[in-house]
């Protein structure tokens, strides 16, 4: 991946929207160079897909929570199953330090968001869990 290629990929996150034709105008390239790259990435896997992210004003009614895990020794693999099967958890991450897991987590109402932070604490090979709710976002540049 060269710089073209991280500009391209820094247009397509800005708007992943924008045709072939503008982003060759920007990037100062012919439309036929863009487009040829867009499918080498997509090929690697650089470019996963296209998709639609919702904001917070189309689930007005969900309640975030991040939620910190530490786990027994060599419990990852089954616990992170546990956690796929959970549908309020959206995102798992690994970490360092402190805690393992890093889990995003979104329910429709604080009893649905205690119960689930339940679930989540009887799994077993939890040691122990913090759960930061989400009040208000400031900032938002993910995909």
């Amino acid at each position: 991946m060269d710089d073209t290629d991280r500009a391209l990929l820094g247009q397509l996150t800005a708007d992943a929207r924008v045709s072939v034709a503008t982003l060759a105008r920007r990037l100062r390239l012919a439309r036929s160079t863009v487009q040829a790259r867009l499918e080498r990435l997509e090929r690697s896997g650089a470019i996963a897909g296209y998709t639609v992210r919702l904001g917070e004003g189309a689930r007005p009614d969900r309640i975030r929570a991040t939620v910190l895990l530490s786990i027994e020794p060599r419990s990852q693999t089954p616990t992170v199953a546990r956690l796929k099967a959970l549908p309020e958890v959206e995102r798992v991450h690994t970490t360092s330090g402190r805690f393992d897991l890093l889990v995003a987590v979104a329910a429709g109402s604080t009893t649905a968001l205690d119960a689930v932070l339940d679930a989540i604490g009887a799994i077993p090979g939890v040691r122990a869990t913090e759960s930061l709710i989400h009040l208000s976002t400031k900032l938002d540049r993910g995909g």
